[in-house]
């Protein structure tokens, strides 16, 4: 199954693995980017859609997860499918504890691969899905005044209209009236959606 828009990069100092992994992944009309070291990785420029790494764990210079701890440390995001010939637990434990999406040893089944590939292609895709949504979040969170703002987050701590007006002195009609244009320019349907809302922006402090 082909995953429109989407690109697989793969890293593999061995010229058959790649070439074999290459016409695999083609033959599932899969964009594929193939690199002989980390150092042409590096100079590419970024695919705009969902995207996954497979990566070779020992390569010249650079190893796969010296790779992997740079990417997370540049906040680059990139679900990561380690292969290798000479692995071993304590390699596959530090791969997995920095995120990775599966750890293959050579020579493996294509479906695990494609399996592993098409998981992290989904998580891609929902990662980046969830930050578009982020941004509207941030959009519409601007538009409103001070005092919706202000509103808003005590409303998401579970705080009363009626606690509202009393803390900050207004009048409680006028907190309600706030709180409605609060949840229209939002686009919240309901106070519990409002406070997902709020969630994601982590606007909320800790309430002790």
């Amino acid at each position: 199954m082909s995953d429109a828009n989407s690109t697989v990069l793969v890293i593999d100092d061995d010229p058959d693995v790649r070439a074999s992994v290459g016409r695999l992944l083609r033959s599932l009309n899969h964009d594929v980017q193939l690199f002989a070291s980390i150092t042409d990785f590096l100079k590419s420029n970024p695919p705009d859609g969902p995207t996954c790494l497979v990566l070779d764990v020992r390569l010249p210079g650079q190893s796969g997860l010296d790779l992997q701890k740079e990417l997370a440390a540049e906040n680059r995001d990139i679900p990561i499918i380690f292969v290798t010939g000479h692995g071993d637990i304590p390699m596959s434990v530090q791969a997995m504890k920095g995120g990775a999406i599966e750890f293959l040893t050579k020579p493996f089944r294509d479906q695990d691969l494609l399996d592993a590939i098409q998981l992290g292609l989904s998580r891609d895709r929902a990662r980046r899905e969830n930050e578009k949504d982020l941004v509207g979040l941030k959009e519409r969170f601007a538009s409103l005044s001070p005092r919706e703002r202000e509103i808003m987050i005590q409303v998401a701590r579970g705080r009363l209209s009626k606690q509202i007006a009393h803390d900050i002195g207004i009048a409680e009609a006028t907190v309600k009236v706030h709180r409605s244009r609060a949840m229209q320019k939002m686009k919240a349907g309901s106070l519990p959606e409002l406070g997902r809302m709020i969630d994601k922006l982590k606007l909320v402090l800790d309430k002790t």
